[in-house]
């Protein structure tokens, strides 16, 4: 990265007092530099690696939120958490080591502790207390869920029924959150939280969450339009979607359809996979933004998108036999394979994954996000095993 080219960061570091590992990293080189691409294995390895010392560092159970070059490790983060207990999972299953089991169990008991008296769970805190949100409530239902189907423990199942129950009653009637969200605005990726209430109704087969599933699912599909692209998809207005957040919606609807076996949902998610598999880049990678032309006003990559859509392509090749689908998912993760390093002595960096690429891109810029590394992981898994679809989160 050229600090000339950047000098806005190049203030920023010292006007922060930045660390010595920051402005060592640069002068090496390190944010543009690629790195050799190995077998799945070894940077699945790696990416548990950099999760169960995520997991140390704040030694409270809960996984830190990210390793940031300007301040090192930050605090356990809930919402992340939550789904990155189906991965440890995952991996447990492949390599029958009990001491991934545990550190997944200790993530589930740590979201107990955070859950708040209404079932939610929180998005962060004002004055010291923390709040709920619609999302992170939802991403931290696929952890119980996934902990009680792994140990038939009750707490588990009635933290994610007391979840889910919050999450209906604050729905609106056209299937839409509008209260408790993020900066208190409408999201419609939170397709992925029908998704988790449909989780519930697999444990329940109470109808009241499939409806709202369902409900929220159809309200979604009008904010779709005919190229696949989703309005009201943002963090903040005025901003084109991330990959992130457009990758979101398309899960949550297609893995409604498949579990309801509704072939208007998986159609709909389709149309939107197809519009941008045209826009895979040479490299395998996607531009970290798209407006409603399926257009980008930047260059950089959003890294956890790439994963997200990697997994979404393989899900579809499931479905459709489509080789087409497959193709594009090993090309994307090639991509990603070149943006971990397995060889840093940096247990921040070693085995992570960036927010951006290059690192200096807005989205959780120089810094190496725990949701970036989970579906990083769930996609180089589901490449080696396309049965393990449905225990994906």
């Amino acid at each position: 990265m050229s600090l000339i080219r950047y000098p806005q960061y190049f203030i920023s570091m010292i006007l922060k007092g930045s660390p010595y590992n920051l402005a060592k990293e640069i002068i090496n080189g390190f944010l543009n530099k690629r790195n050799p691409v190995g077998e799945n294995k070894d940077h699945i390895q790696a990416g548990i690696g950099w999760l169960l010392h995520a997991q140390k560092v704040n030694n409270d159970g809960g996984v830190s939120a990210f390793y940031s070059l300007y301040g090192g490790w930050q605090e356990s983060y809930s919402e992340t958490t939550g789904y990155i207990i189906s991965t440890m999972f995952n991996y447990y299953h492949v390599t029958k080591d009990e001491s991934i089991k545990k550190s997944a169990l200790r993530m589930a008991d740590w979201e107990l502790t955070k859950q708040l008296p209404e079932g939610a769970f929180p998005g962060g805190a004002v004055n010291g207390k923390e709040f709920p949100i619609v999302f992170n409530t939802g991403q931290v239902i696929f952890g119980m869920v996934r902990c009680f189907e792994e140990t038939q423990d009750e707490k588990y199942k009635n933290a994610a029924i007391t979840a889910a129950d919050w999450l209906v009653e604050v729905q609106d009637t056209d299937g839409c959150w509008r209260k408790n969200t993020y900066l208190n605005k409408i999201h419609t990726y939170n397709t992925r939280v029908a998704w988790s209430l449909l989780k519930v109704h697999s444990l329940t087969k109470d109808e009241k969450y499939k409806n709202a599933a369902i409900k929220n699912i159809d309200w979604a599909l009008s904010q779709q339009d005919d190229q696949g692209w989703f309005d009201c998809n943002t963090f903040h207005e005025n901003q084109e979607p991330l990959l992130h957040t457009i990758a979101y919606s398309i899960r949550g609807i297609l893995e409604c359809g498949i579990y309801l076996d509704n072939k208007k949902f998986v159609e709909a998610a389709t149309v939107s996979a197809n519009a941008l598999i045209k826009k895979i880049r040479e490299d395998g990678s996607f531009a970290g933004s798209f407006d409603d032309s399926w257009d980008s006003s930047i260059s950089w990559s959003c890294l956890t998108g790439n994963s997200q859509m990697s997994i979404i392509y393989l899900r579809l090749f499931k479905l459709s036999k489509d080789e087409k689908y497959l193709e594009a998912a090993k090309k994307i993760n090639a991509y990603m394979k070149s943006t971990q390093n397995l060889s840093s002595k940096n247990p921040g960096i070693r085995g992570g994954i960036k927010g951006a690429y290059p690192i200096y891109g807005w989205y959780a810029p120089f810094s190496y996000i725990n949701w970036a590394v989970k579906f990083f992981v769930d996609s180089l898994m589901l490449e080696e095993d396309a049965d393990l679809g449905n225990k994906l989160s």
